[in-house]
């Protein structure tokens, strides 16, 4: 069957990795109309809004999407970019990206961090009689991705309705209470149990289908207790339904300490909004780094699928492009499993797997160059290089 998919290139080198994302899917055999979607950087510029009512009318309509990066800067830098006419309007920037993964309640954002066999970029430790080692890294981060503290429930300088509610606080009258009002900035960590409970049940049926042995939440509900305490909570009365699927507890902090210890141990985990920022990026560092880096927003009827990394506004600017695809490609293979296509995805997979273990095309990270035009003179294959090669790897299955 034929889809229609949104394309949303975004900013920077959202556009490129996007593209060959788009020609691998093609090869593989996949059939689709990409009907393009305007989000980002440049329309904010524009017309003061980075995710435009026609770009939200087009996800509504076709439920599934492709993202390739956006840009996002600090509050009074997005203000002097805006168009003159627009810039004494009150227009506030807000992250296109959450305000979509909220519009849409696109609450599970799934952020695979596998291994793959011969990537140069693999975590390497150290093990016992001085050898080294390279543990088997297979975790897959399950991020609450529209509460807590990337919910936008925030203030500077707080009206009196919410001042007055903090003061009835002991702690917050106790120790904020003779800041002055205009110096005090408030951001809010709210989860609710029905959030809790769907990342909570969906990584348990991800850890069952897929064979993992167990799911761990990271939170830190020795300090923020209220929150972490309750996704803790839900996941202790939901555990008995999985038999043997087991249930770890780890601090944010603690975590990213054992990453470098013992990152094998791990398969699923959940975390809240920031700690599953933070934590996947780490597990991303330990398979290669962002550049290997894919995921998932997935709703009830939309799902939006983007690599993790940024839209390095740097790299956009070179002449012939060298940044490394194969996290949007992997993305793309996220989103032909959310429709279905397991044996397209799992071709494609295999395809990038062969490309790697080869170790033939190698981008400038792979290679541990500093980025620059000048690595394609060094070895480092291009972008399109890269899609070209795994391309080849499919047709030579």
């Amino acid at each position: 069957m034929k889809r229609t998919v949104i394309s949303m290139p975004g900013d920077g080198i959202g556009g490129v990795v996007l593209d060959e994302a788009i020609r691998v899917l093609d090869a593989a055999g996949f059939e689709a109309d990409y009907v393009h979607a305007d989000i980002g950087w440049e329309f904010w510029k524009s017309e003061g809004n980075p995710l435009p009512q026609r770009t939200i009318d087009l996800l509504a309509k076709h439920k599934i999407a492709l993202f390739g990066a956006i840009t996002s800067k600090p509050k009074d830098k997005a203000v002097s970019d805006l168009a003159p006419e627009l810039r004494d309007k009150g227009l506030v920037y807000y992250s296109p990206i959450v305000a979509m993964r909220q519009h849409f309640d696109l609450d599970i954002c799934i952020r695979p961090c596998k291994a793959f066999a011969g990537n140069p970029l693999n975590f390497i430790r150290r093990g016992p009689g001085d050898t080294i080692e390279e543990p088997p890294v297979d975790a897959v981060i399950f991020r609450q991705n529209t509460e807590g503290l990337y919910g936008g429930v925030e203030w500077t300088n707080p009206p009196d309705d919410v001042y007055n509610a903090l003061m009835t606080h002991p702690k917050f009258s106790r120790n904020f209470g003779e800041v002055p009002r205009a110096e005090l900035a408030v951001s809010t960590r709210i989860f609710s149990r029905a959030a809790c409970t769907r990342i909570m049940r969906a990584a348990f049926e991800y850890a069952k289908e897929f064979g993992y042995r167990n799911v761990t939440i990271c939170e830190k509900p020795n300090v923020i207790r209220e929150t972490s305490g309750m996704m803790r909570e839900v996941g202790r009365e939901m555990v008995s339904e999985y038999e043997g699927i087991d249930l770890w507890h780890t601090n944010i902090d603690a975590q990213m300490m054992w990453l470098t210890k013992n990152p094998e141990d791990y398969g699923v985990l959940v975390s809240g909004n920031m700690f599953g920022d933070i934590v996947s990026d780490g597990f991303a560092g330990l398979v290669g780094g962002l550049g290997f880096a894919c995921s998932a927003n997935i709703g009830d009827e939309v799902a939006v699928f983007e690599p993790t990394h940024g839209s390095a506004p740097k790299y956009a600017e070179y002449d012939v492009s060298i940044v490394n695809p194969i996290a949007m490609v992997l993305t793309s293979c996220m989103m032909l499993d959310h429709i279905g296509e397991t044996a397209m995805a799992a071709r494609i997979r295999n395809a990038v797997e062969k490309v790697i273990a080869d170790g033939n095309v190698r981008t400038y990270d792979m290679l541990k160059l500093r980025g620059c035009p000048e690595v394609l003179e060094q070895g480092a294959a291009s972008t399109r290089e890269m899609g070209d090669a795994i391309i080849a790897a499919l047709e030579g299955e």
